[in-house]
């Protein structure tokens, strides 16, 4: 693409229209090469700005700014170089990157799913669904990526839009035709979704978490909340929401001006008429799966799925109208329901001979670990163990919280590290303790994560059920120094080998 027609895409504040012939587009000054477009911009704990001479000297044909000082530099240094000054770099990184890959979110109808817990599950069904229905598909999400049937790590919940535009691209060229997204809030806020149309967003739930970097819950539910609004983009076509959260009612508000708006509930009294598009009633719950009558506006199903818990009743509800809403038939979406597989990470029980259940999760936030561990109660007549720390340079106050949530479910609690990144694990473990100390479950505190695991699963007796809880699919645990392999599947998968013997 020539460097021309491409700005004819980004809203440039000033630019330079030096012939160049454009390859791709880079923020990332490691990853430029020749006929590469650099997008130097200002972030959250760096400043691409500071790389420019990087990029040039890698092969860089082209600079987009947003700083002021850098493009009058580059005009100083560099006269021979296409340049341009924007206001906002994670926009124009957005416009450059679709410009350049060809448009490809044009071709793929997008589900984007965004709320504090559940949009993993979330979109794993959802995607299922479609692929069984006979779509292609693109996923991106927390756990994994997958283009047309490969699959790949996801280094982050939402990457940057030129990350997101690259598997778009790839996907099309595979034949995809559709793509199920997980959206954060801090991608939402940040924009790094910029310019891309959704066609139907999902809204799972919002709890406390991320106060870190949004500050109040209020700013926390406006970031969601912009989903439903479009982001550099028209607003979706259909938005579905869950109807038993409290903040349903600014999201159905948010919607409700441009988008055809479907509910669900998962709590629906047996008997009364629903006010929601899609809603549970007669729920049946126990260890091998989940049934329900499914009632709509227009007929009731009944439903049997493997998925365990009631919260995962809410996620089959919300993929089940989502994919609708992409033009699957209800019949067809329940039938396919029944045969769906749980994702990995989320209440994944690992097999053992000792009698006991032992189970990973993903829940890491108070509500989560709340949700995780009534669940735990309602499929096991033994006692409840969990295991659970929280995250280092998050957000604090979610800790006694935490805590406490562990302490009120559980018969005994083992308080360990999780991912303490810069911070001093004794003193994340000392917050959570806090909260943990104001209920009557027994404690013990064993900040060695694997250690903690075995003491655990060591203390279990027949019937009872081990949780462990916070890190879920994740493959790492992240320490002031360095980055460490860790798996908490593996490792509850070892520990009863070694018991057994």
């Amino acid at each position: 693409m020539q460097w021309v027609d491409a700005l004819n895409e980004v809203r440039v504040v000033e630019c330079v229209r030096t012939p160049a012939e454009v390859l791709r587009v880079e923020y990332d000054s490691r990853q430029v090469g020749a006929g590469a477009v650099f997008v130097a911009m200002r972030g959250e704990t760096t400043d691409g700005n500071r790389y420019i001479e990087q990029a040039l000297k890698q092969g860089a044909v082209a600079v987009v700014t947003d700083s002021a000082d850098s493009y009058g530099r580059l005009r100083r240094e560099h006269p021979e170089i296409a340049t341009a000054l924007v206001e906002h770099g994670r926009r124009a990184l957005a416009e450059l990157s679709a410009a350049v890959l060809g448009h490809p979110e044009r071709k793929l109808a997008v589900c984007a799913i965004t709320g504090t817990n559940g949009k993993t599950t979330t979109a794993f069904l959802l995607e299922q669904i479609l692929h069984a229905a006979g779509r292609k598909t693109v996923l991106m999400g927390t756990v994994e990526t997958r283009v047309a049937g490969e699959v790949r790590e996801s280094p982050h919940t939402t990457p940057e839009s030129r990350d997101i535009f690259e598997v778009f691209a790839e996907g099309v060229r595979a034949g995809a035709s559709e793509a199920i997204m997980e959206m954060s809030s801090h991608a939402l806020d940040q924009e790094r979704v910029w310019g891309i149309p959704v066609d139907v967003a999902i809204f799972t739930n919002l709890t406390q978490d991320h106060l870190d970097y949004h500050g109040t819950m209020a700013r926390y539910a406006a970031a969601k909340a912009r989903l439903f609004e479009g982001v550099g983009a028209s607003a979706p076509r259909f938005a579905v929401i869950n109807a038993d959260d409290p903040a349903s009612e600014q999201m159905i508000r948010a919607a409700r001006r441009y988008s055809e708006v479907l509910t669900f509930r998962a709590s629906q009294p047996s008997g009364q008429t629903s006010a929601a598009s899609f809603a549970a009633r007669n729920i049946v719950l126990d260890a091998s799966g989940t049934s329900f009558e499914l009632v709509t506006s227009t007929r009731n199903f009944n439903l049997k799925s493997k998925l365990v818990g009631r919260v995962n009743v809410e996620n089959l509800l919300a993929a089940i109208a989502a994919a609708t809403a992409r033009g699957v038939s209800i019949s067809e979406a329940v039938r396919i329901a029944a045969e769906l597989r749980a994702v990995p990470g989320r209440f994944e029980t690992i097999e053992n001979s000792l009698d006991i259940t032992v189970v990973v999760d993903y829940a890491h936030t108070d509500d989560a670990l709340r949700n995780l561990i009534a669940l735990a109660r309602g499929v096991t007549s033994g006692r409840v163990i969990t295991v659970f720390g929280c995250g280092g340079d998050r957000d604090r106050t979610k800790r006694p919280k935490m805590g406490r949530a562990a302490g009120e479910g559980s018969d005994l609690v083992v308080l360990t590290s999780d991912n303490p990144r810069s911070e001093d694990p004794m003193a994340i473990i000392d917050e959570a303790l806090a909260g943990l100390q104001t209920t009557s479950a027994q404690c013990v505190v064993e900040p060695d994560r694997a250690a903690a695991i075995e003491l655990a699963i060591g203390a279990a007796r027949p019937d009872d059920i081990v949780l462990i809880a916070g890190k879920g699919h994740e493959k790492i645990q992240v320490l002031r120094d360095k980055t460490v392999p860790f798996e908490d599947v593996a490792v509850a998968s070892a520990v009863p080998k070694r018991l057994e013997r």
